[in-house]
C-alpha cells in the first residue's frame, strides 16, 4: 500500500495555519485556517498539502508517485482540523478520593486535607501498594477514554509514588500505554513522603537517588515540580531544573496556583516550556509571561474543583502571552477527562473565544510539550495527526458531554472510527 493518502469529501477543513504563524499567540477566527470542500494530502503520516479539492492538481501529487500510487480515502463530510493534544495529567494512580469531595464540599481545604493524610499522600500510599499490571489496566481505560475525544498526544506525569522503585514503575506503565503519542513526565517533587522530615533532604534524595536513574533509562522526557505555598520552594526548583538540564531532559512546573510565589519566574529563567494553572498571577507577572517564550498552561477544571478563582486567561491573551488548556486529570483536584467541559470552562469563565479555546488544545498544547515543530496544526512537514468532527467545529465546547469526535488518526493511523 502507498503512503500517499488523500483524503477528500471534507466539508471544512481547519489547519491552523495562521495561528501557527503566530506561534499560537492572539489567534482569532481567521488563524483558524479554514478551506471549505478540502481535501488534505498525507504522505508517510506527515501531511505535504492542503487546501481546496479542486486545487488538487497532479504536479502536486508527482513527486510522491502521483495519483495512480495514491489511496483516496472519502471522508463522511464533516470537519476536520488537527487533533488534540492533552497536556497535562496524573494519569497512572491507584485508589480514590471521593470522600475528600465531600470533604471539600463541606468547607474542609485541600491544604486541611492534606495535613490530615489526605490528598497527594493518600493516593501514594495507594500506587506504592498496587502492582504494574493494575495500574497499567487502570491507566489504560483512561487513556482509551482520552482518545475516544480526540487525543492523539497524551502528556502523563509520575508523582504518585516518591520513591525510587514506585516512580520508575509509574513510567514504565505509561511508557507501555497504547494508543497516542505518550510524552512522561517525572514529577518526583510533587509532595513530601512522609518517610523525609524536610524538603531539602527529599530534593537532595531525587537528585542523587532518582532522577539520574530517570534519565538513565530513558523512561521520561521532561520533569515537573509543585511549587506553592505547603510545597515545594523556588530554591528546591532551582536545584531540580539544574539537574534536570544536564540530563538533557525539558523543563515544566505547577506554579502559582494556591498562594503567588512568582516561581514562573524560574520557569523563564530556564527556558521551561510551560507553567501550568497561574491562578494568583497579577498584571506585572502577566507582562512577564506575555513577553517570554514560555507556554501558560491553564487548568480550569481543577479551579472548579478547588472552587478558587479562575487564571486571567483574558488578560493573558491580550498581553500577547501563549495559552494552552489541560484538564489536570488526577483522582482528587480534578477527577475528570471531559475535554468539553474544559473548553466550555474556558469560554464561561475565562472569556476565551472558541478560536482561542481550540487554539490552546492543539498548538498551544503542542508548545507547552515542546511539539510545536510536529504536531499542533496541519501544515507542511507536521505529522498527520488530525480528527474528523461530525458538523461544524462551530459545536466544540458548546455542549457539556457533547464531543462530536468520530475519528482520529496519529500520523496517518486511524485510532478510533
Amino acid at each position: 500500500m502507498s503512503g500517499l493518502n488523500i483524503y477528500s469529501g471534507i466539508s471544512e477543513l481547519i489547519t491552523l495555519k495562521g495561528a501557527a504563524k503566530k506561534q499560537a499567540r492572539q489567534p482569532v477566527e481567521k488563524d483558524l485556517g479554514l478551506v471549505k470542500n478540502a481535501s488534505l494530502v498525507t504522505y508517510k503520516g506527515s501531511v505535504i498539502w492542503t487546501g481546496p479539492s479542486a486545487k488538487l492538481t497532479k504536479a502536486i501529487l508527482a513527486p510522491y508517485g502521483g495519483i495512480k500510487n495514491s489511496n483516496e480515502i472519502k471522508l463522511s463530510s464533516g470537519t476536520v482540523m488537527p487533533s488534540f493534544i492533552e497536556s497535562h495529567t496524573h494519569l497512572v494512580f491507584a485508589g480514590e478520593r471521593k470522600n475528600e469531595f465531600e470533604l471539600r464540599n463541606q468547607g474542609v481545604s485541600y491544604g486541611e486535607i492534606a495535613k490530615a493524610g489526605g490528598g497527594i499522600l493518600s493516593t501514594v500510599k495507594a500506587t506504592r501498594k498496587a502492582s504494574q499490571k493494575d495500574l497499567k489496566s487502570a491507566a489504560q481505560k483512561r487513556v482509551n477514554e482520552f482518545v475516544s475525544q480526540g487525543v492523539t498526544t497524551l502528556e502523563i506525569k509520575s508523582g504518585y509514588a516518591l520513591n525510587l522503585k514506585d516512580e520508575l514503575k509509574m513510567l514504565e506503565v505509561a511508557k507501555s500505554l497504547k494508543g497516542p503519542h505518550i510524552v512522561k513526565t517525572f514529577l518526583g517533587a510533587h509532595a513530601l513522603p512522609s518517610n523525609f522530615k524536610t524538603y531539602d533532604a527529599y530534593i537532595d534524595f531525587l537528585l542523587q537517588k532518582v532522577l539520574p536513574k530517570v534519565a538513565q533509562s530513558q523512561l521520561a522526557e521532561r520533569v515537573d515540580i509543585f511549587i506553592d505555598e505547603g510545597y515545594f520552594q523556588k530554591s528546591h526548583g532551582e536545584k531540580l531544573f539544574k539537574a534536570a538540564q544536564s540530563f538533557g531532559l525539558g523543563l515544566t512546573m505547577h506554579a502559582d496556583q494556591m498562594k503567588l510565589t512568582k516561581a514562573y519566574d524560574l520557569a523563564i529563567k530556564y527556558n521551561a516550556h510551560s507553567v501550568d494553572h497561574l491562578v494568583q498571577i497579577k498584571k506585572m507577572d502577566i507582562k512577564k509571561l506575555a513577553q517570554s517564550s514560555l507556554t501558560c498552561n491553564l487548568l480550569p477544571g481543577a479551579d472548579f474543583y478547588l472552587k478558587m478563582p479562575y487564571p486571567p486567561a483574558r488578560a493573558l491573551i491580550d498581553a500577547g502571552a501563549r495559552v494552552s488548556l489541560a484538564t489536570d486529570f488526577n483522582p482528587g483536584s480534578c477527577p475528570t477527562q471531559d475535554l468539553s467541559f474544559i473548553g466550555v470552562l474556558a469560554r464561561l469563565e475565562m472569556k476565551m473565544s472558541l478560536a482561542e479555546v481550540i487554539t490552546a488544545y492543539t498548538l498551544g498544547a503542542a508548545f507547552a510539550l515542546n511539539l510545536q515543530n510536529q504536531k499542533g496544526s496541519l501544515t507542511t512537514g507536521k505529522d498527520a495527526d488530525f480528527i474528523l468532527i461530525d458538523g461544524s467545529y462551530k459545536d466544540l465546547f458548546y455542549q457539556v458531554g457533547h464531543h462530536p469526535v468520530v475519528g482520529s488518526w496519529l500520523k496517518n493511523k486511524k485510532l478510533i472510527k
